[in-house]
């Protein structure tokens, strides 16, 4: 029982310094500097100018707006558009591309405070453009071609506050604050579950067995069996949790930069258990679609994976 309370006292330490001294204050940057572009009309011009060329691979103005959200904001930042898409009119085959984009890009809060471990942001974004593309146009003329193309009237008008005098800027800056807050706490009880299972496992000699079990096939397919435990971690606890035991495996010098760098394109993005539940909670017609969705999402996975290997 000592031991027990022991491992759970350190785990929570680690999650709350993880979420209130490096979650919170990058997501405080990054929300307010996309709620003032928002406000002033910044990214309604990208996403009008965007939107004619990313068409083709099955993505509407909104599809851009995702993009730009699960980049910058965090996994769950879509799950607004995606809304609005399928109660403003959009087809089940533009909705199934916009999910498996989303699925496959890079999640900004795991993203951008793993940039204090030395991940490479710009080749993170570029690779995830990339990944972000290819699932959304594998799915819209591969797994979601039979999924209905009708659209209703389509209206894609984002509304949002306006940041036109000193006050409104302060306005925008406190709401994109107090949503990194929000952010940033309602992160704590999953990265705390996450570390207490992942201590509890490794103290318990299961992980050491499990990478002895699999080191044949690891040495053999040239994989370094330290990512056995964040991706583990990833999958079944997602991306933040992951980001977590990536921060005390850094530290420990058990994962160096180039390993971080070359595993980022499998282990940053939503299309994990917890981040498939909370986007496709998002309404009945994105739920519907989360099978073509995830098969679209592998293969830009799969892209992100072999140019972070090839990069690294």
């Amino acid at each position: 029982m000592e031991i027990l309370i022991d491992i759970i006292l350190k785990a929570g330490r680690s999650a709350v310094e993880l979420s209130l001294f490096v979650l919170l204050p990058v997501m405080v940057v990054m929300l307010s500097l996309m709620r003032l572009l928002e406000a002033r009309g910044v990214l309604d011009w990208i996403v009008a100018r965007l939107a004619p060329l990313l068409k083709p691979v099955g993505l509407t103005g909104l599809g851009v707006f995702a993009a730009l959200q699960i980049n910058f904001v965090s996994f769950a930042a879509p799950m607004a558009t995606l809304t609005m898409m399928e109660q403003r009119g959009a087809s089940d085959r533009h909705i199934a591309a916009t999910l498996a984009m989303v699925f496959a890009m890079s999640q900004a809060n795991a993203a951008l405070p793993m940039m204090t471990m030395g991940l490479d942001l710009g080749l993170t974004l570029a690779y995830s453009l990339l990944g972000g593309l290819a699932a959304a146009a594998a799915t819209y003329y591969l797994f979601g071609r039979a999924l209905s193309s009708v659209e209703g009237r389509l209206d894609e008008h984002l509304t949002h506050p306006l940041a036109e005098s000193a006050k409104g800027v302060l306005d925008v800056i406190n709401r994109a604050g107090a949503e990194a807050f929000k952010l940033a706490v309602g992160a704590i009880p999953m990265l705390v579950l996450s570390l207490v299972v992942v201590t509890a496992l490794r103290t318990s000699g299961a992980i050491d067995a499990l990478t002895r079990l699999l080191a044949p096939w690891l040495t053999a397919l040239s994989i370094d069996s330290a990512l056995i435990l964040p991706t583990l971690t990833k999958y079944i606890a997602g991306g933040t949790a992951m980001m977590g035991v990536m921060d005390e495996m850094r530290r420990a010098g058990q994962v160096s930069v180039e390993l971080l760098n070359a595993s980022a394109g499998f282990l940053i993005s939503p299309f994990d258990l917890p981040g498939v539940a909370v986007l496709i909670s998002a309404g009945p017609r994105i739920a519907a679609v989360w099978k073509p969705a995830a098969l679209g999402a592998c293969v830009g996975i799969a892209v992100r994976t072999v140019g972070h290997i090839l990069a690294a």
